[in-house]
């Protein structure tokens, strides 16, 4: 067995899968190592949504045989109200999605070994120059990438990432069938993705439908255990009473039955990425964090992020130089620049949104519906002054208190 790789990899996800793709097919050695044993691949790491968009399919030449359902709308709901915005999307099957970027890879070139836990860097003068896994076992790279998400145990270990505790994101899903999709007194979810902010079910955090077809659905909530969690949740629910207890009081799921062995848990980190890599090393998707803290979504964040990472790796190693913090560089101006640009901005929005009470959020519905759609990309983008339309006089009081809480007024410029 190969033990010199030019670039190592921890992770089969979506961050590690597509960094593996780009590297390979531009000739490189590239050796993954991944946790799961290669038969139940990715039993255990099967955690998103996977909710995304046509311009990641074909950005990244996903192929259509791992969509569950292509969907034509988006659907925001509150306790008594909802919002339908037309934009196209697709919900994916996310365990072929994560073989295919297994096998895809593999017909580059790349090489996986699984049964592999990581364990820790091997350092040679100050830098990392390879993996421990399974305990004794090494592989040596030129450069070696952390793409494990919130476990991440060579990022921690070289003081890369410094994931919070308070910015925990928590989440559960199942998957149903007999849900009834198209219900009176609701939106219409048929060939919809929907989102709905009810801290009845999602206190601080909030819960979906994702149509898969027919009567079936992907349905969820997920919440960060921060302030706006505590002062709406009850003492006596974890997240499953909370599940259980929309399933119970929601008409929809009346006669709903949840599929066997289609339950996924998951958690990510909402907060700003400090540092991304430093000599011979990067961190990349959930291990940064990199998904979205307004709408959770992750799937195309991690995609680029890989894709960075590996134009950082080409140049680099293309050009024989030495891949110090200094010259690897270009990845956090590119995650900046391309994946998340707004993020810091999104991240007070998050805050703020989930602030907000239940009454708040009908008129949010309502205000949503009276506003144009290019006010809303701009808003959606980080547009001050689009947000700003987005509040009322009467919101004074809770925009002060977040102000006093979380901010100083430099921080909204």
């Amino acid at each position: 067995m190969n033990n010199r790789y030019d670039v190592v990899i921890a992770g089969a996800g979506p961050a590690g899968g597509q960094c593996t793709r780009d590297l390979a097919a531009r000739g490189y050695d590239v050796v993954v190592l991944e946790t799961e044993s290669e038969d139940e691949f990715p039993r255990q790491s099967n955690k998103s949504t996977a909710g995304t968009f046509p311009s990641m399919m074909a950005s990244f030449g996903i192929p259509d045989d791992v969509v569950m359902q292509y969907t034509d709308k988006v659907v925001l709901e509150s306790p008594h109200d909802h919002y339908v915005r037309e934009q196209a999307g697709a919900v994916l099957e996310f365990a072929d999605f994560k073989r295919f970027l297994v096998a895809d890879s593999r017909e580059e070139g790349a090489e996986y070994r699984f049964d592999a836990r990581v364990t820790a860097p091997i350092m040679e003068n100050g830098q990392i120059a390879g993996v421990r896994y399974n305990g004794d076992e090494e592989v040596y790279g030129d450069i070696v990438i952390d793409a494990t998400g919130p476990s991440a145990p060579l990022a921690k270990k070289l003081d890369v990432v410094d994931l919070k505790r308070e910015n925990h994101a928590i989440g559960i899903e199942y998957e149903f069938e007999g849900i009834d999709i198209d219900r009176p007194g609701f939106a219409d979810l048929r060939d919809a993705m929907m989102l709905r902010l009810d801290h009845d079910i999602a206190p601080g955090g909030y819960s979906w439908i994702f149509h898969t077809g027919e009567d079936t659905a992907k349905v969820g909530l997920c919440y960060i255990q921060n302030g706006s969690h505590k002062q709406y949740a009850r003492d006596d629910f974890g997240i499953d009473d909370y599940l259980e207890h929309w399933l119970e009081t929601d008409p929809r799921f009346a006669d709903a039955t949840a599929l066997e062995g289609k339950q996924h848990r998951g958690s990510a980190h909402i907060q700003l990425p400090e540092r991304m890599h430093t000599d011979r090393f990067m961190a990349i998707g959930d291990t940064v964090p990199t998904v979205d803290p307004l709408w959770g979504e992750g799937i195309n964040k991690c995609m680029q992020s890989g894709r960075m990472a590996a134009a950082a790796v080409d140049s680099c190693l293309k050009h024989d130089i030495e891949p110090t913090a200094e010259n690897l560089e270009v990845y956090d101006t590119l995650w900046h620049r391309d994946v998340a640009p707004n993020q810091r901005k999104r991240l007070l929005m998050t805050q703020l949104l989930y602030l907000a009470p239940n009454d708040r959020y009908d008129q949010f519905m309502r205000d949503l519906q009276r506003l144009d759609d290019d006010t809303l990309a701009k808003a959606n983008r980080g547009d001050v002054r689009s947000i700003l339309r987005l509040f009322e006089l009467d919101d004074l009081p809770m925009l002060a208190e977040f102000a006093k809480q979380r901010l100083g007024f430099d921080d909204l410029l």
